[in-house]
C-alpha cells in the first residue's frame, strides 16, 4: 500500500538528476535546520542587537542583488553541476565557519556576505533538479525536498537538550562546525550523482565564447518577456511574500518566543519538532489530494491559514505552550500547502530555455522588494516584538488576492 502512495512512488521511481538532487538534500537540511533556530538569540548572546540583526538581513539581501544579477549567466557559462559544485562549498561552508568562530557582529556581517552566493547556487540547483525531471511528478519532488529539510525537526530536541547541558553559545558552536563538514560533503555528492542536464549543454554550448558581460546584457530582452507575462508576474509577486515571510519569521520567530514569552531557548526545538511531524503527514496525507487541483484554491486557504497562525503568535500568553503549539500547527499547514504549490508554478510558467536567466532575473527582483523588510522588521521588533508578524498578516492577505488572480489567469489560458 506503501509502495502506492504517489510519493513512495516518486521517491522510488527518481532517476537521473532528481534522484541526485533529492537524495542529497538531507545532507544539507539537517545540519542547516539545526543551528537556523537558534542564529537569532544565538547572536543576541554575543551581544548583536534585535536592530542589528534586521540589519544584517538587509545586508545580506543587498549582497544577493548584485550576486543574483550573475546567477543565470554563470549557470549558463559554466554549467548547472559545476556551478553548484563550486558555490555550494563557497556559499555555504565558509559563512558556517565563520559564524562557528563569531565573536560580535562583524563575524556575522562577513558570514552573510559570503553566504549571498548561496543565490547562484540557488539559481543551477534548481535547474540541475528540474531541467530533466517528469512534469507530472513536480509536486512529490518538491515535496521530498521540503520533507528532506523537515527530518531535522525529528531529532530537533536533540540539540535543545545539548543546550541544556553545554548552554547555548558551545552548543551553536559546534553545530556550525557539524554543518560545515556536512555542507562539503553533500556538495560533493550531488556533484557525483549528478550529470550535466540537456538544457545546460545547449547554454553552455552556445555561451562557450561568449563573456559573462555580453550574456547579462541579452537578459534586457528576457525582461520585456517577463513583463508581458501575467502569469508570471503573479507567481513573481507571491514569491515575493513568500520570501519576505521567511526573511521576517526566520530572524524574529525565535525572539518572540524568547523575549515576549518567555520560553527557554531550549523549548524553540521542542516546537520545530512538531511543525516538521505536522508538515510531514500533511505531506502524505493531504497534499496528494490537494496536487490534483487548481492551485487557486488550496493556495488562497493555505494563504488564509498563515493569517490566523500569525494572528495566533501575537496572542499567545508568557509560556501558553497550547496556544502557541496551536499556531505553529496551522502554520506548519500552510507552509506544507503553499511552498510546494509556489515551487510547481514557477516550473510551469517559465520558458524552459531560458529558464536559468529568467529565475535569475526574478530572483534579483524578489531581492529588491524584500531587502527593506530586514531593517523594517528589526525596527518593528524594538518597538514592539508583535509588529513584525502584524506585517506578516497584511502580506497574506495580498498573497491571497494574487493567488486568486494567478488562478483565474490560468483558467481563462486553458479554455
Amino acid at each position: 500500500m506503501m509502495r502506492r502512495h504517489s510519493l513512495i512512488n516518486t521517491l522510488l521511481t527518481l532517476r537521473g538528476n532528481p534522484r541526485g538532487c533529492v537524495y542529497t538534500e538531507p545532507l544539507w537540511g539537517i545540519p542547516y535546520n539545526l543551528y537556523f533556530p537558534y542564529v537569532s538569540v544565538y547572536m543576541l548572546a554575543l551581544g548583536v542587537s534585535e536592530k542589528d540583526i534586521g540589519n544584517l538581513a538587509t545586508i545580506g539581501l543587498g549582497a544577493q542583488f548584485f550576486v543574483a544579477i550573475f546567477s543565470g549567466a554563470i549557470t549558463d557559462r559554466f554549467g548547472r553541476r559545476l556551478t553548484t559544485l563550486i558555490f555550494d562549498i563557497f556559499a555555504w561552508t565558509v559563512p558556517a565557519i565563520l559564524s562557528a568562530i563569531a565573536q560580535d557582529y562583524w563575524y556575522f556581517l562577513g558570514a552573510v556576505i559570503i553566504n549571498s552566493v548561496w543565490r547562484i547556487t540557488h539559481t543551477s540547483w534548481y535547474c540541475l533538479l528540474v531541467e530533466d525531471a517528469e512534469p507530472d511528478q513536480l509536486v512529490d519532488i518538491f515535496s521530498w525536498i521540503s520533507m528532506a529539510n523537515l527530518l531535522v525537526g525529528l531529532i530537533s530536541p536533540l540539540a535543545g537538550e545539548l543546550i541544556k547541558v553545554y548552554s547555548l553559545i558551545p552548543t551553536v558552536r559546534a553545530l556550525y562546525i557539524f554543518a560545515a563538514v556536512m555542507f562539503t560533503l553533500k556538495a560533493v555528492v550531488t556533484y557525483l550523482m549528478t550529470t550535466e542536464t540537456a538544457q545546460g549543454k545547449i547554454r553552455m554550448q552556445e555561451t562557450r565564447n561568449q563573456h559573462i558581460g555580453s550574456i547579462l546584457m541579452e537578459q534586457f530582452s528576457i525582461i520585456r518577456e517577463i513583463l508581458r507575462t501575467p502569469q508570471t508576474l503573479y507567481t513573481a509577486g507571491i514569491m515575493v511574500i513568500f520570501a519576505i515571510y521567511n526573511l521576517i519569521s526566520g530572524s524574529f520567530w525565535s525572539v518572540i518566543v524568547t523575549k515576549k514569552m518567555f520560553f527557554p531557548d531550549e523549548a524553540i526545538s521542542q516546537f520545530q519538532f512538531v511543525r516538521a511531524v505536522v508538515m510531514i503527514l500533511f505531506f502524505f496525507v493531504i497534499m496528494p489530494r490537494l496536487s490534483k487541483l487548481n492551485f487557486k484554491f488550496p493556495m488562497m486557504g493555505g494563504f488564509l491559514l498563515f493569517i490566523v497562525s500569525q494572528f495566533l503568535l501575537i496572542n499567545v500568553p508568557e509560556k501558553n505552550y497550547w496556544l502557541l503549539g496551536v499556531s505553529v500547527f496551522l502554520e506548519a499547514c500552510s507552509l506544507a500547502t503553499v511552498g510546494p504549490l509556489i515551487e510547481r508554478m514557477t516550473v510551469l510558467t517559465i520558458d524552459a530555455k531560458e529558464r536559468a536567466r529568467i529565475l535569475s532575473i526574478l530572483y534579483v527582483g524578489i531581492i529588491v522588494f524584500t531587502a527593506p523588510f530586514g531593517s523594517l522588521a528589526g525596527n518593528l521588533s524594538t518597538i514592539n516584538k508583535d509588529l513584525p508578524f502584524v506585517l506578516t498578516m497584511g502580506l497574506f492577505v495580498l498573497g491571497a488576492l494574487l493567488a486568486y488572480l494567478a488562478g483565474r489567469t490560468a483558467e481563462k489560458q486553458s479554455i
